[in-house]
């Protein structure tokens, strides 16, 4: 199975370096909106993406682990946008995303090196930031030992 997963990562790497999303040039051109190539490969692997799980979920199709395939929907959630505008921001500085940038390494392009610490840094924090209590489990925390 770890070598299978290994193929598809090498296969899905090369794809991504077949697509020049790997080419720091070419992200910076799409984000100046010079070129619309990246946006129409997007909105393509949207649609066959959306379109694959319709077809998985109608067959019902049965997990490589032998569980069912079943999609839930989530609600799009305040922390959800705050997320996608970071994920963004990240893009617009680093000029690449989480997959594309080891395809970059990959490639020899060693700056996505900095790009790869910035990530592991980035999920640290969100490991930090995940297990901070709210401010009403706080403030519920507090009262509880008011109390007491």
């Amino acid at each position: 199975m770890k070598r299978l997963g290994f193929l598809f990562g090498l296969l899905f790497g090369f794809l991504l370096a077949a697509g020049r999303l790997n080419d720091y040039t070419a992200i910076h051109d799409m984000l100046l909106l010079r070129s619309s190539y990246f946006y129409l490969l997007m909105a393509a692997t949207v649609f066959v993406g959306m379109a694959g799980l319709q077809l998985l979920a109608r067959v019902h199709w049965i997990t490589p682990l032998g569980g069912p395939f079943t999609p839930s929907r989530a609600r799009v959630e305040r922390r959800h946008v705050l997320g996608g505008a970071i994920f963004g921001l990240g893009w617009a500085v680093a000029g690449t995303c989480p997959g594309a940038v080891l395809a970059m390494v990959g490639v020899g392009n060693l700056m996505g090196l900095f790009v790869v610490a910035g990530l592991f840094v980035g999920l640290m924090l969100q490991g930090w930031v995940s297990e901070r209590p709210t401010a009403r489990q706080a403030v519920a925390a507090h009262a509880g030992l008011a109390r007491a």
